[in-house]
């Protein structure tokens, strides 16, 4: 039989659970309803009478409106809803802010605490090229060093390849130089080797200025024109990293030490009802403890951002808020290109049917909290509690948005799948069971639990217990698998 969930009293649609069959008469919040059409799992059920031009309502509030009449068990999806987004929208400050529930518990994971005090979940050895024409230089030096050193106490050996630090200008320019920055300076990594060519625009000499102070036995450098073979330099310098390294031991740090980033793809019908909503109390519990949050993907914001406004800590962090939204919305209609272009194809399969849709069920990661500060692309993070970062919703381009802001952990909420991994430890959670137990090299945690025999409390427990083994070196799926990536934020030409 059927089932169906009502997420709020004000909804007029149902969510299914199971999938349903035109004819079958089922009971959802004591109403009987006769369904017209088949139902997809993940998909809206109509609950009343909804008029051409009525709002359809889930979690409470508008996700758009009626493009056609629909009667009592008809299938809601795209074919008879349309958003309710255009244009753009004058903001007012009228704060509403919650109590967190969540004691605060004495609490640890087991990292690694560096010389500036900052704490990294993992140890790894780093090569970041300053220019994409060093890439296989990059390659060919962990190849070699691998060869010649069994490294202990080094959780991963890694290149972080990308396209950029050349044929830039402005503000693009200056972004792959911040991201990269932040990328060196992570706590996550043991040591670095910045290698550079020599010819670039993103010379090292003008990027230590965006890295600022270093530690000079763990970050190094070298320019690949100025030595005879820079494969052979480059893995002597690696070699002395590591005798830097070497002795390094996880201990014990308290779990406000934590900076955890909040992101979600491939979404489906599940998302705002089971990995989202856990998500977002893990993030309520984690800053109960004095830990940090941060909240991306800035356009999966449209038609929900009044409820993180309304969560501001004050008017200068409302005002940041709503320039964090109309600069993104500035940004697409300066491309001539549609700013509620939005959700994905796979987002439509799994019955998310509109922008509203897919917000209101996205910004559930950031949990109830107060929203404490608002961060530009790869703006390290300076107050603890809830942040909102502004960066695009591709998965690897906003997941890297959150390591180089400095979150040791991702938290990366799914209903379709996916098996990419950011720079940072990027822990997969579904939303529903049938991905968990299909995809189990891919997923980490299944928050579809929340649909069978576990309370929200219950779940929470094992969930945060998890995020301390991983914090404390439990590897995640994508790490067994060697998927580790960045992806920096393009926004401007190429010379």
């Amino acid at each position: 039989m059927a089932k169906f969930i009502k997420l709020n009293p004000n909804d007029n649609v149902a969510v299914c659970l199971e999938i349903g069959q035109a004819g079958d008469t089922v009971v959802i919040d004591n109403q009987q309803i006769v369904l017209s059409n088949d139902i997809p799992v993940g998909h809206k059920v109509a609950l009343q009478l909804i008029l051409v031009d009525a709002d359809v309502i889930k979690y409470g509030a508008p996700i758009g409106h009626a493009i056609a009449e629909i009667q009592v068990g008809n299938h809601v999806h795209t074919h008879n809803l349309k958003t309710n987004l255009s244009g753009t929208i004058t903001y007012s400050f009228n704060q509403k802010l919650n109590e967190i529930r969540y004691a605060k518990r004495d609490l640890t994971f087991n990292g690694f605490r560096r010389s500036n005090g900052n704490a990294g979940i993992r140890n790894e050895i780093w090569i970041v090229p300053t220019v994409g024409c060093v890439n296989g230089q990059a390659q060919q030096i962990i190849n070699r060093f691998q060869k010649e050193v069994n490294p202990e106490n080094v959780d991963a050996i890694e290149v972080f390849k990308h396209n950029y630090g050349c044929s830039q200008l402005g503000d693009d320019h200056v972004n792959t130089q911040k991201a990269l920055a932040q990328l060196i300076n992570h706590p996550n990594a043991g040591g670095v080797l910045v290698l550079g060519l020599g010819c670039e625009n993103n010379q090292i000499s003008h990027l230590k200025k965006f890295i600022g102070e270093y530690d000079s036995d763990r970050i190094k450098f070298l320019v690949s024109q100025e030595v005879e073979d820079e494969v052979e330099a480059g893995v002597e310098i690696l070699k002395e990293i590591y005798r830097h390294m070497k002795n390094d031991r996880r201990e014990a740090i308290p779990l406000s030490e934590l900076k955890v980033g909040l992101k979600c793809g491939g979404s489906d019908g599940f998302s705002g009802i089971t990995a989202n909503p856990l998500v977002g109390v893990f993030s309520d519990f984690l800053i109960a403890q004095g830990g940090t949050t941060v909240l991306t993907e800035v356009p999966e914001m449209f038609g929900a951002e009044t409820i993180l406004m309304a969560r501001a800590k004050d008017q200068a962090t409302f005002e940041k808020t709503v320039s964090l939204i109309n600069d993104f919305k500035d940004y697409y209609t300066q491309h001539n290109l549609p700013v509620y272009e939005n959700p994905s194809p796979g987002n439509k399969d799994g019955g998310i049917s509109t922008l509203e849709d897919k917000s209101l069920g996205c910004t559930q990661k950031g949990g109830s909290a107060t929203v404490m500060d608002v961060l530009k692309y790869a703006e390290p993070i300076k107050v603890k509690g809830l942040n909102l970062l502004s960066a695009p919703g591709n998965d690897l381009v906003a997941a890297s948005a959150l390591g180089f802001s400095g979150c040791q952990l991702v938290l990366f909420t799914t209903g379709r799948g996916t098996p990419f991994g950011s720079f940072v430890p990027t822990m997969k959670i579904s939303t529903n069971s049938a991905l968990f137990n299909k995809k189990k090299n891919w997923i980490d945690f299944n928050a579809g639990q929340l649909l069978e025999d576990k309370t929200m409390d219950q779940l929470l427990e094992e969930f945060i217990q998890y995020i301390i083994e991983v914090s404390s070196g439990k590897k995640l799926r994508h790490e067994e698998s060697g998927f580790k990536e960045i992806s920096i934020y393009k926004t401007g030409v190429t010379i």
